[in-house]
């Protein structure tokens, strides 16, 4: 018995040895990881936010409707609550970079946010690194790849579509330079390159641009920067910015006359959002934006987003408005539940730990190793990227390029007190008047595209022309030839230097009187006024850009040509005919106009002169020249015509054609013998 029993007791003891390690996992779960768990009864979803924004304040209201939303729907996400954490932050790279770094000790499956391009370049490598998903529905820098950020998802769309969209708005209208004002920025930079690049693509180009500062601004900067765009030579002026610093770009271009006629004004997105979200503006503000044209996000109309429309009117009344960027917030957390309820069916765990890279880092008060590293990252991102679902904006999928499919903009036109929407743009057919919805279901077609009429600065509905000659610009250079000769074609008035007279002088100045717009230009004499030039030295110097144009009595050659473009020509040279020109009525008898009572004398004198010189010949060989005076008279004039008939049917076919008052009713065939049949009858 004492034996068996110490087996026992070994036995007891080897049974509890083998349970230890996991009683311990039970008791400390936290050693090796802080959540295991299929589906727990909680879920952290981050957001990262500038609450006091115009973005901000419509995003963060939609978001936490989404979650109560998703918690309040037993199809999605049974058993498992959606609590969202969100960070106030602000669009500075630097504490932005912080507050969100602070965020991800919450042990967050998701962050939703930020709404800056600028913080999303830093806080998009720090969420790669913790495998965390960053959905962004407000960061449009077209830079921000899934390539350098792969665990970064816009759910908006990219700057790169809306710049696609100027551009082809440019090109509609046949502009070929714009100006661009811009934040100077990551978002206003990289925007204004890819603006570029399409515009390039369309044979057009930004002629100059500008950035102003991010933050607050002084009026006098602005102001300097619109003076400068003033003097240049484009009147295409494209605004991409921020609400605080766009307003303030308008009330000035109001006060420096730059919103009337001759001007257009486009404005990305940033208008429309303030414009749906704070309408109406006061009327100060609204009166500076008269004829502007902006870009919208497009949003499918559809009962769900009508339903939440009116809900959102009875839970804000009215303020703030909702916006496109409020809608891809709300369908953002519907991303998410819906890649969290596949993730769940497929087995996934929530599991964060802590990096031992980051421990072995000094950190000193930063307490960088709170930060946890989501596990089941990978996992989660993948069934993001395959998620697909009909939110308020419609379908909600990502393509191969980790972008929303469909990308489309609504373009309106500021009038009154209020907007008008002339058309749309997609990329799937370019501007239409259409919506994107009904074009889908069609084959692409870019060749039919229109747009409504738009009433642009100044309250007028002529398109404007887009650009002037600017102000600070040089004179061009016109070069005329200082003659010796014919000096009733150009010549210098005596006693100047630059000034000439002549009839090419008066007809290069009639024609630049007919352009609609100033052109400032100065005579440079050529040559010494002792002899003439020489114009093929003086073509030549237009091609080497030392003229840039030249007036003159200057021949059009084959060599001249090549080099140069000419006018039409103002001036023939040659011997020239001027002949009156009669109607006369035509009949059977018109053949016998050309012979005048003295061509019928001469052509008898002839006519009998020769048939004796036959006579003589012929009257002593030939039988025919027999019998009676009459006789032998008959027989000269017959055979008198049977010799000449066809001489004298050329001889009037000269007449007819040589003849300018007949030359129109020479029309018979001219036919050796049909021309001789008229003739003889």
């Amino acid at each position: 018995m004492p034996i068996k029993g110490k087996c026992w007791s070994c036995k007891m003891r080897r049974v509890w040895l083998l349970l230890l390690p996991f009683l311990f996992l039970g008791a400390f779960p936290s050693v090796f990881s802080k959540n295991v768990t299929s589906r727990p009864a909680a879920v952290n979803v981050g957001g990262v936010l500038v609450f006091d924004s115009t973005i901000g304040r419509v995003a963060k209201i939609a978001i936490e409707q989404a979650v109560k939303d998703v918690n309040s729907n037993s199809s999605i996400l049974p058993g498992t609550e959606l609590v969202l954490k969100m960070q106030n932050t602000n669009c500075s790279g630097f504490f932005g970079m912080i507050e969100v770094l602070q965020f991800m000790k919450n042990d967050v499956v998701a962050i939703l946010g930020p709404q800056s391009s600028v913080v999303a370049h830093i806080t998009g490598l720090v969420a790669s690194e913790l495998h965390v998903p960053m959905l962004s529905f407000a960061a449009t820098d077209p830079t921000l790849s899934y390539l350098e950020f792969p665990y970064f998802l816009r759910t908006t769309q990219s700057d790169l579509n809306q710049m696609s969209a100027v551009a082809e708005l440019v090109d509609f209208y046949g502009w070929k330079e714009v100006t661009a004002i811009y934040l100077d920025d990551d978002y206003g930079r990289n925007a204004v390159s890819a603006l570029n690049d399409k515009l390039a693509e369309r044979r057009c180009k930004i002629s100059y641009k500008v950035g102003i500062q991010p933050g607050p601004v002084e009026r006098g900067e602005i102001m300097d920067i619109l003076v400068k765009v003033a003097l240049m030579e484009s009147r295409v002026i494209v605004l991409h910015v921020t609400p605080e610093s766009g307003f303030e770009v308008f009330s000035i271009a109001r006060y420096l006359a730059m919103m009337g006629n001759g001007y257009v004004w486009i404005a990305t997105d940033w208008l429309s959002s303030v414009l749906d979200s704070a309408s109406p503006l006061p009327s100060e503000t609204m009166n500076s934006l008269q004829g502007v044209l902006v870009l919208r996000q497009h949003t499918a109309e559809s009962d769900k987003k009508r339903a939440f429309a009116s809900r959102w009117n009875r839970l804000t009344r009215g303020s703030p408005g909702l916006n496109s960027y409020g809608l891809y917030a709300y369908d953002s957390v519907w991303l998410v539940a819906h890649a969290l309820e596949a993730f769940f069916e497929q087995g996934g765990v929530l599991s964060f730990s802590n990096d031992s890279r980051i421990k072995s880092i000094e950190s000193g008060g930063l307490h960088l190793e709170e930060m946890s590293f989501f596990d089941s990252g990978p996992l989660l991102l993948k069934n993001i990227l395959q998620t697909n679902f009909v939110g308020l904006t419609g379908p909600f999928h990502f393509n191969s390029d980790r972008c929303l499919i469909h990308p489309a903009y609504d373009i309106i036109n500021v009038v009154g007190t209020g907007v008008r929407r002339i058309g749309y743009w997609s990329n799937y057919t370019g501007l239409s008047t259409l919506p994107p919805e009904q074009l889908y279901e069609r084959a692409p077609n870019r060749s039919s595209q229109q747009l409504y009429s738009v009433i642009w600065p100044g309250e007028t509905l002529s398109k404007p022309r887009g650009w002037v000659f600017p102000n600070n610009g040089k004179q061009l250079r016109i070069g005329v030839p200082d003659r010796a000769s014919f000096r009733q074609f150009v010549s210098k008035v005596r006693g100047t230097d630059n000034m000439f007279k002549g009839f090419c002088i008066d007809v290069f100045a009639a024609a630049v009187n007919l352009l609609p717009y100033a052109v400032p230009y100065q005579f440079v004499p050529f040559g010494n006024g002792h002899e003439n030039p020489s114009y093929t030295d003086l073509v030549n110097s237009i091609a080497t850009g030392f003229f840039d144009a030249a007036v003159g009595d200057i021949a059009i050659t084959t060599n001249r040509t090549k080099i140069v473009d000419f006018t039409q020509p103002y001036v023939a040279s040659g011997l020239v005919v001027v002949a009156p020109f009669r109607k006369m009525n035509t009949g059977a008898w018109a053949f016998l106009r050309p012979f005048t009572p003295q061509m019928w004398i001469v052509t008898g004198a002839f006519f009998l002169a020769i048939g004796i010189v036959i006579w003589i010949l012929e009257h002593r060989t030939n039988d025919e020249f027999r019998g009676s005076p009459r006789q032998q008279v008959m027989t000269i004039l017959w055979r008198e015509h049977r010799k000449h008939s066809w001489s004298g049917c050329a001889n009037y076919m000269a007449i007819c054609r040589s003849d300018n008052q007949l030359k129109l009713h020479c029309k018979f065939d001219f036919n050796p013998h049909s021309a001789a049949a008229i003739f003889a009858y």
